[in-house]
C-alpha cells in the first residue's frame, strides 16, 4: 500500500495516512501520523468518545514527549483498518495528542510497525506499507517448546 505525504497547514509535508477505527458498531475515519519514534498508537480522547469508549476507565499510563513533558493516556482495545489490512490493537487515548494540538493521531511501534514493513520516501513524498507476515501461535509454540530427546547411554 502506498500513501502520499500530506501537506499540513504549516506548509510541512508529513507521512499522514487515513485509518478507520472501530469499536463494536461505532466507526470513525481519522488520520494518523506514521511515527517511528512513537512507542505506541495514540489517539485523541474525543475520537475514543465517538467510538463509545469511556476513556478514563482504561488503564492509565504516562508518556514523556520530546520536550520531556509527561502526559497521561488511557489504554483501550480498538480495531484498526489501514487500506485492506484490519487488525486489533491496544491504543492510548489522551486529551492532548491531537485535535487541539494536532489534527491527527499517531501510529507507532507497538500496534502498527510490528504489523507493517514501513518505507518512508521523503523525496517522492510517499510512504509504503507492506503487511508483515506474522507467525501463527502454534508455529511459534513449536519453535520455542522444549523438545524431549531420548539418549541411550551404554
Amino acid at each position: 500500500m502506498r500513501f502520499r505525504y500530506k501537506k499540513c497547514s504549516d506548509g510541512i509535508i508529513r507521512p499522514i495516512i487515513s485509518v478507520r477505527l472501530k469499536v463494536k458498531d461505532a466507526v470513525v475515519d481519522y488520520e494518523a501520523l506514521v511515527d517511528s519514534g512513537a512507542d505506541i498508537c495514540l489517539f485523541h480522547a474525543d475520537i475514543g468518545e465517538l467510538l463509545g469508549i469511556d476513556i478514563t476507565k482504561g488503564g492509565p499510563q504516562e508518556i514523556l514527549g520530546v520536550g520531556g513533558k509527561a502526559s497521561v493516556y488511557y489504554l483501550h482495545r480498538v480495531a484498526v483498518e489501514v487500506g485492506s489490512s484490519s487488525f486489533e490493537i491496544e491504543a492510548g487515548f489522551m486529551p492532548s495528542v491531537s485535535g487541539h494540538v494536532m489534527r491527527y493521531g499517531l501510529v507507532g511501534q507497538r500496534g502498527f510497525f510490528e504489523r507493517f514493513i514501513v518505507k518512508f520516501d521523503l523525496l517522492k513524498e510517499e510512504i509504503e506499507l507492506k503487511p508483515r507476515v506474522l507467525p501463527c501461535v502454534s508455529y511459534m509454540f513449536q519453535l520455542f517448546s522444549p523438545r524431549i530427546v531420548s539418549i541411550r547411554l551404554s
